[in-house]
């Protein structure tokens, strides 16, 4: 049922969404270039396979892996004065997350949704290329099993740091998040920071590094990836769409239970934000 909910609204996007005039007529290299940028006026919808393998001192943890399809739509709000609203949801359907049981000293696989989350950025780019954003983060505790989420709400600042040139894009974008209510036993402490760093060769491709760091003042442990993505924007029937393959090696993960490897499949057919004609 999540699956197809999800799917039905991904395919109502596409079918009753036309793209920006204006992105039909630039090439690849400059759909390539605007696409690269996280403050891009152009809409999408990120469709987000990742694939993980775990590691950690719990019996068997070496041994465990699971799949998340991620949807996390980006819907930029322009203003008059130049300046945009973005609004990026994330939505995570778990296919197989393994969590230890205490009782029977090994892992148990769950399927659900798992806790969302939302980031509101305020922000622009500017002529002389940089580019800076700032608002806040959330967490929803929507998550269909206690194993799959935490049941608490969080809140907290973020704010965007970075440069756009005709050949690359770098900067950094930080939050963090404190525990504002549920019934969670685990409250949310956590600061998050992804460094980006990306190369446009040119013919649409790119080709670079965005690692996710995070670091849990809860149980003082942090998850530190090296990542590595290369991407190419192409065109569907007219549409843009930017398939991109990342990997994460990560170098540092929580003791007892971490990821150890990430392989992901991204998908981003560009859409034009029907909602931005309501206000």
């Amino acid at each position: 049922m999540i699956i197809k909910l999800v799917t039905s609204v991904v395919l109502t996007s596409l079918t009753f969404s036309a793209i920006a005039a204006d992105s039909y007529e630039q090439s690849d290299a400059e759909l390539a270039r605007e696409l690269a940028n996280p403050n891009t006026a152009l809409a999408s919808l990120n469709l987000k396979t990742q694939y993980r393998m775990f590691k950690g001192s719990l019996p068997d943890a070496n041994d465990q892996d699971n799949t998340t399809l991620l949807f996390q739509p980006v819907l930029p709000f322009p203003f008059e004065n130049g300046k945009i609203l973005y609004v990026r949801p994330g939505i995570p359907v778990i296919i197989d997350q393994p969590v230890f049981d205490s009782h029977s000293m090994d892992f148990d696989s769950h399927f659900g949704l798992g806790d969302a989350s939302i980031d509101l950025q305020y922000g622009t780019t500017t002529e002389s290329g940089l580019l800076w954003s700032f608002g806040a983060t959330a967490t929803l505790p929507t998550a269909t099993k206690s194993e799959l989420g935490g049941n608490r709400w969080g809140l907290g600042p973020g704010i965007q740091l970075g440069q756009l040139s005709s050949k690359s894009v770098i900067g950094t974008f930080i939050n963090h998040q404190w525990d504002i209510g549920g019934s969670g036993e685990q409250h949310i402490d956590i600061t998050t920071m992804q460094i980006f760093g990306i190369f446009l060769p040119g013919g649409g491709w790119n080709v670079g590094s965005s690692p996710i760091m995070s670091y849990n003042h809860e149980i003082n442990e942090s998850t530190i990836p090296l990542n590595f993505t290369v991407g190419k924007t192409v065109r569907l029937n007219g549409r843009p769409v930017k398939v991109s393959v990342e990997l994460n090696y990560y170098v540092k993960q929580p003791d007892q239970f971490g990821p150890e490897w990430m392989i992901g499949f991204n998908l981003s057919p560009v859409v034009k934000n029907v909602m931005a004609d309501w206000f």
